[in-house]
């Protein structure tokens, strides 16, 4: 594949703002070049294109920044999106258990891979960390739909023996079929695998432990569960696991707890597990869309800040309303505000990419557009509706993404690219 470049505004924050002063880099007139799949060069246009003579240019207008990275998302609730009245642990038995139970057909697994990948690259998604279901199938669907798509995708079957009928597993088999699954797609084009137990409810102790067990057999695998979302269900866990400390040292316990641990969630953590976390390692997806749908809380972004935790964005379909990091960065500024702290718009975009990117440990590879890393990139149209249009209209650069956070949503994306190939165009779909 030859060489090609990308003109226009670019922008990306490759570290926290707040921590870094020259984490906000920011080309009005940028040029990005690709070769083979990956960034070679970035900078001014005046500045790199003399070192590129004769190279193809494709000017893209619009705002330029890496494409985004949903932390927590789940590909077998798409369907259940929009679904009413009830909290967590009430909507999991009305609504998402009884959809799951479709993944052992694995025909319906490869439809609703396929359609969800799609609306992750409509959306400006071009990398996640998923949750399947119980069924090994309804992994194998997704990983082949994203690596015929070449999206960089963590995801792994889900571990729950205390689930209802027909969404159960054992220790030995949801072990067993783990590894099967690891060895068949970690690593293999731009796929990771993350032991994923459904939260401490659903798995017995002895799961737990086993799952403790998979993770120190293969350190370089991810763990994604759910932690401390919603009152009723850390009530819950308290009565279930009473000699912990808190929701945190139940995981812990086991042996999941480290620097590979990520953690949806978080709204109600004590300082006790904020500052384990901190000391592990480990991070917090934070989901605001689903934590407001469910009525779970507002994330609290400043107990976070003073722990130093790791954080990055989630959209958690079904329970979240959108596929979108753009609205649901919308609504992390919210539920910040909600609780007294402002959240700043370029670290909201850090979040939604290369904070996200941290959380899974692929930042050396997405998240930032430097030359190094994967071509994932989108194209913001700051002008996608009237009312966007006119707010940005001689806007400053801040003020510019924070209404894309606020007003943005898919309508914003023009373009979305995956190892420097357009594989959405929102103009070509009309």
């Amino acid at each position: 594949m030859s060489a090609r470049g990308f003109r226009g505004a670019l922008l990306s924050v490759a570290h926290d703002p707040r921590d870094h002063a020259d984490a906000i880099r920011h080309e009005p007139d940028g040029l990005l070049i690709v070769e083979n799949g990956i960034v070679v060069a970035r900078g001014d246009y005046q500045d790199v294109a003399p070192r590129y003579p004769g190279l193809a240019i494709e000017a893209l207008p619009g705002l330029i920044v890496p494409g985004f990275i949903d932390a927590h998302i789940h590909y077998p609730q798409m369907d259940r999106i929009a679904s009413h009245g009830a909290q967590l642990l009430d909507w999991l038995d009305t609504h998402i258990f009884p959809a799951e139970k479709a993944f052992a057909d694995r025909a319906h697994a490869d439809a609703v891979a396929a359609a969800f990948l799609t609306e992750l690259l409509r959306n400006g998604t071009t990398s996640a960390l998923v949750f399947a279901t119980v069924h090994p199938q309804s992994l194998d669907a997704l990983f082949e739909a994203a690596a015929r798509r070449n999206m960089r995708i963590v995801a792994g079957k889900v571990l729950m023996d205390l689930g209802p009928e027909g969404l159960a597993d054992t220790p030995h088999s949801g072990r067993a079929e783990s590894e099967v699954l690891i060895r068949r797609w970690h690593g293999h084009k731009r796929l990771g695998y993350a032991v994923t137990p459904r939260f401490a409810l659903t798995s017995s102790d002895a799961q737990l432990a086993d799952t403790g067990a998979l993770l120190a057999a293969h350190p370089d695998v991810l763990l994604h569960t759910h932690l401390a979302e919603n009152l009723g269900e850390c009530a819950a866990v308290a009565e279930r696991f009473r000699d912990a400390r808190d929701y945190l040292d139940v995981y812990d316990r086991f042996g999941l707890v480290g620097p590979r641990s990520v953690f949806a969630h978080g709204v109600h953590l004590s300082d006790r597990a904020c500052a384990r976390l901190h000391e592990s390692g480990a991070g917090i997806a934070v989901c605001p869309s689903s934590n407001l749908f469910l009525g779970s809380g507002f994330f609290d972004f400043g107990q976070a800040d003073r722990h130093s935790l790791r954080l990055g964005l989630g959209t958690d379909v079904g329970a979240g309303t959108s596929f979108s990091l753009l609205s649901t960065a919308g609504l992390a500024y919210q539920a910040a505000l909600a609780r007294g702290d402002r959240l700043d718009p370029f670290r909201a975009l850090y979040l939604a990419t290369a904070g996200s990117a941290g959380l899974l440990h692929i930042a050396d590879r997405v998240g930032s557009l430097e030359p190094g890393q994967e071509a994932d990139f989108v194209v913001l149209d700051t002008a996608a509706t009237s009312l966007l249009a006119r707010r940005t209209t001689g806007a400053s650069l801040a003020e510019k993404l924070f209404a894309l956070q606020v007003l943005g949503d898919d309508r914003a994306i023009t373009r979305t690219y995956v190892l420097g190939e357009c594989v959405w165009d929102k103009h070509a779909d009309r």
